[in-house]
């Protein structure tokens, strides 16, 4: 076996092979060099070979070639012979029972070895089923080919060697040595060449009497770390399998700047409501403005507000256009929802059922603490259809909930302007041995879907949720603020894993 190449320092090894030039003139093989008595690791050689090289004190050239080696089970045959041999030799001449050839040369040789024997004819069966010999002495070719292969690390005929390569008794490497000179600028001492030009170097004028290590400009960069996936895309594209697996679309929700009118007044949500507040909600400053919706709608929403209709006296006060004209950072994505019921409502052909989901972010003005921020993203489902009851909602609240692996829900009564009626949603958390608020979910209002211009028979169910309490649970974060902002560790990001939630299996209603 060759001795283990040693590690060396890059500056030791190039001085390894100035000296070595010095000495000899020249190397003819870098596989002659020797550090301490043991052979160079070669990468590190190519190294300090390519550092000489442009500092032209030396040149070089790589030689490449194949040679052939004997594997560890190669190298016992080249020394003990081979397993048939073995055999042979087992078997004396008034003949050995077949039951105890393992006894003597071993399992592997007598497995191995049995049938080559067979096949070469050195051995038989007797006529009282023992192993017999059937020729007087052998000639271990196997054993000899490996020993020329040991000395040569080849072989006269390709056969011989693509057989015992099969038998896993040899294998090739691809060798690579240098061949090495002087170069233009040799010498044994190496100078410490100077990096980087600093300023003092300039002032001083100390950068003229400097030598200057040369750019290497083929030398191939730092390969940058890919690309890592925040954990809340991880747990965002989980949930959006559940959707897309459940037959729901994926509804454009790249706006980010909305409209009052399809943020609030389109959800009958009135115009006096605290959440128009600027204390709740950022309005822009400019563009402050857009009219940018459809005035027959927007003619349907101001009457339904004002004076009622659809089964509803309204809110009884004056509704100005200019309020639903104001432009804001969407609070929510159900501004998203109300649109494409809209769109839905008016497509050629009419109405068809539909099923239709957003995961995207919202924005709050809320004070930022451990588990608030002024952004976040919310989960999003809405299902229109003729006839569909609060029976529905439940149904495809729990089947979605066991797919995220979340059992043991409830539901508690709640209010929203656009629901009625309306359910936040519970789940009990083993961690805190309590009942904690998932989401929250609902059926849209007629005073709402009304004025959308969806027909009178048609029911819309909707839930939501936030993606960032799901993802801090999933990979034990405490702290939102951790999450996301400039207190987030990049680390954080590059070391967690994918997100593979708890599916279980649940039926839809």
């Amino acid at each position: 076996m060759a001795a283990a190449a040693v590690p060396v320092s890059t500056d030791d090894l190039a001085q390894l092979v100035l000296n070595t030039i010095d000495r000899d003139g020249a190397i003819a093989s870098s596989a002659d060099l020797r550090f301490q008595g043991q052979p160079v690791e070669n990468q590190a050689l190519h190294g300090a070979l390519s550092s000489l090289e442009r500092r032209e004190m030396i040149t070089y050239e790589t030689i490449e070639f194949d040679k052939w080696v004997l594997t560890a089970e190669g190298a016992d045959i080249e020394a003990n012979g081979s397993h048939e041999a073995k055999v042979f030799n087992a078997v004396p001449a008034d003949g050995l029972a077949i039951g105890d050839l393992a006894k003597k040369v071993g399992a592997e040789s007598a497995k191995i070895g049995q049938g080559k024997a067979f096949k070469n004819k050195w051995i038989g069966k007797g006529k009282n089923g023992q192993l017999v010999r059937l020729v007087a002495s052998i000639r271990d070719v196997t054993q000899e080919d490996l020993a020329t292969i040991k000395k040569t690390h080849a072989h006269p005929d390709a056969k011989v060697l693509a057989e015992l390569k099969k038998r896993k008794l040899c294998d090739k490497e691809k060798v690579t040595h240098y061949r090495v000179a002087k170069g233009p600028h040799f010498s044994t001492v190496i100078v410490k060449q100077a990096t980087d030009l600093t300023v003092d170097m300039l002032l001083s004028g100390s950068w003229q009497n400097l030598d200057f290590k040369k750019y290497n400009f083929d030398a191939l960069g730092q390969e940058p770390s890919g690309g890592h996936l925040h954990p809340l895309m991880k747990v965002r594209e989980e949930f959006r399998q559940i959707f897309f697996e459940m037959g729901f679309e994926e509804m454009p929700t790249n706006r980010y700047v909305e409209s009052s009118f399809w943020n609030f007044d389109a959800l009958f949500q009135p115009q006096q409501h605290p959440a128009r507040d600027m204390h709740d909600t950022f309005f822009l400053k400019n563009p402050a403005t857009s009219n940018r919706f459809p005035k027959a709608c927007m003619e349907q929403v101001k009457q339904v507000h004002s004076t009622g209709g659809f089964g509803s006296i309204g809110y009884g006060y004056d509704w100005k256009e200019e309020e639903a004209e104001k432009l804001l950072l969407r609070t929510h994505t159900t501004a998203v929802s109300s649109n494409m019921l809209y769109k839905l409502a008016h497509q050629e052909g009419g109405f068809t059922p539909a099923k239709y989901f957003s995961i995207d972010r919202v924005f709050r003005n809320e004070t930022v603490d451990a588990t608030h921020l002024a952004e976040f993203h919310q989960v999003e489902g809405v299902i229109a259809d003729v006839g569909l009851t609060l029976g529905d909602l439940i149904g495809f609240i729990n089947v979605f909930c066991q797919k995220m692996g979340v059992t043991n829900i409830r539901f508690k009564p709640a209010y929203n302007p656009y629901t009625e009626p309306s359910m936040e949603i519970f789940s009990y958390h083993q961690g805190l041995g309590k009942w904690v608020e998932i989401g929250n979910s609902g059926m849209f209002r007629p005073e709402m879907l009304g004025p959308l211009g969806l027909p009178d028979n048609v029911r819309v169910i909707a839930w939501g949720l936030s993606l960032e309490r799901p993802t801090m649970i999933k990979y034990g974060i405490d702290n939102i603020r951790e999450l996301l902002g400039h207190k987030c560790d990049l680390e954080m990001i590059q070391k967690n894993p994918i997100c593979r939630l708890d599916k279980k299996m649940g039926r839809e209603n």
